[in-house]
């Protein structure tokens, strides 16, 4: 049993716990809420992009719970089995900690009955029994993971939003046919994760997988690089002649990243490999035959360099068989928390630490538009683990542009609906003194920094009840 186990990949990980179709609700020692099944955010109504990331104690006092099984645990630092008020109705819940090879607080869990239900698990099987599998399907997920951030495997799609799982069921499918991809979306989406995935999913996943940036090559050269050349084909060109990475993709894939930089008089070129798989290289007099899969990725939109003639109509429509759009991050914020996570994992690892995120920081990181998207989630992460003043990572540890970049995309621009002037410049007090609070080691520093004095800054403290992280 325990070597099939061994076998799962963490990924579908959440995926079997839905499947046991029960009410599964896992935190971190601290409380912040790492998974919720389907049925969990069923019976609380709420989305799981309302609880992941959050802390039970807060969500207690919101009255989502009634009560915490899993604060029950935390405080009394025992197991517990308590009737919770769900929905309409009641149920039996059984909060347990999960501990770690040296007997310290790893995890907690919460699983959950109704009352006709637990009858029928108390009488069949026992609670300790069940403890003791999910103690073990948490523990190989642990070693799974660390197995994978050691071997640098880092899964293409991490996430549980909608989008994400729409955008890993297209993959299979286009996976299995050689039809021609097209993948959009803004900068740093992973549009070259996901052609890999396309690749490592296919027939052709032990063939070549060639990757050319078409804005990265000198136009003088991209022929050359693409179709190759033969020998004396130029001055200056290789004695032997040279092959071209649509020779080097032969029977796998080549992906062309920016495929709106490629030159126009390339695309005739481009189009005719596309519709008859041929092409001719720079000195040859005959066509050369071409097995060979064609993905492309562009941040920019063809469709409008199509009408102002800086993309030919023809390749477009060729290129668009199988388009796939990667949303921003901002349109899928339930998968940043995980990529928080992961990649937190990743570059602990790397850079032997052992931070953690302080729940403030991941609630702020969760709500910034990240404008570069996974490649800028990625950049500011690996940041922190290497820079922070603590193995917690806080607002404190942030760059402070990004402070100020989320700071400025927090204050409205305009009045909305419902709000007066006052309401909107008290919320702008409150980010401005927490901020300052946070951010400097004294009140009078801070003070000093929103040009204030220090009596009206803790005057101010104390009306919005402003406290440091932790307390």
């Amino acid at each position: 049993m325990k070597q099939d186990i061994l076998t799962i990949e963490p990924e579908y990980f959440c995926k079997i716990m839905n499947y046991l179709n029960k009410p599964i609700y896992i935190t971190d020692k601290n409380g912040t809420t790492l998974f919720v099944s389907d049925m969990s955010c069923k019976l609380f109504g709420k989305k799981k992009g309302e609880l992941i990331g959050r802390s039970v104690f807060e969500l207690e006092k919101e009255g989502v719970f009634k009560p915490s099984v899993t604060k029950m645990v935390l405080d009394k630092k025992q197991n517990v089995n308590v009737i919770q008020d769900v929905g309409d109705g009641k149920g039996v819940a059984a909060g347990h900690l999960i501990l770690d090879e040296n007997g310290e607080l790893k995890y907690a869990i919460a699983f959950g009955y109704d009352i006709p239900d637990f009858d029928y698990y108390s009488s069949k099987i026992k609670i300790e029994e069940l403890e003791s599998t999910l103690r073990f399907y948490l523990h190989e997920l642990q070693k799974l993971k660390t197995k994978l951030v050691r071997t640098k495997e880092v899964p293409s799609f991490i996430g549980q939003s909608k989008v994400h799982d729409i955008l890993k069921e297209t993959i299979e499918k286009v996976a299995g046919v050689k039809t021609t991809v097209i993948i959009t979306g803004e900068t740093g989406v992973g549009k070259t994760l996901i052609a890999e995935r396309i690749h490592d999913l296919s027939e052709q996943k032990d063939r070549p997988f060639i990757h050319l940036n078409c804005a990265a090559i000198p136009e003088s050269l991209l022929e050359s690089e693409l179709f190759g050349y033969k020998k004396g084909a130029f001055t200056g060109a290789n004695a032997n002649g040279k092959a071209g990475l649509v020779k080097l993709a032969e029977n796998g894939t080549l992906f062309l990243d920016e495929i709106g930089d490629l030159p126009l008089h390339l695309q005739p070129k481009l189009l005719q490999l596309l519709q008859n798989k041929t092409y001719m290289p720079i000195g040859a007099s005959d066509m050369v035959k071409a097995d060979v899969r064609i993905i492309t990725a562009t941040n920019c939109n063809l469709e409008n360099m199509v009408k102002e003639g800086k993309f030919r109509a023809d390749l477009y429509y060729r290129l668009h068989i199988l388009p796939i759009h990667v949303p921003p991050l901002r349109e899928r914020k339930e998968d940043i928390f995980y990529l928080l996570q992961h990649n937190l994992e990743r570059f602990n690892f790397l850079h032997n630490h052992k931070r953690t995120f302080s729940t403030k920081l991941v609630e702020m990181l969760q709500n910034y538009h990240l404008p570069g998207n996974v490649r800028e989630l990625e950049n500011i992460v690996e940041q922190l683990v290497i820079m922070a003043k603590g193995d917690v990572i806080s607002i404190d540890d942030l760059p402070k542009r990004l402070v100020v970049s989320a700071f400025e995309q927090e204050i409205p621009i305009s009045p909305n609906e419902g709000n007066s002037l006052h309401e909107v410049l008290e919320r702008v007090e409150t980010r401005m003194i927490t901020h300052a609070f946070h951010h400097y080691k004294t009140t009078r520093d801070a003070a000093k920094a929103l040009g204030v004095s220090q009596s009206l800054f803790m005057r101010r403290l104390a009306k919005y009840a402003i406290k440091k992280e932790g307390n």
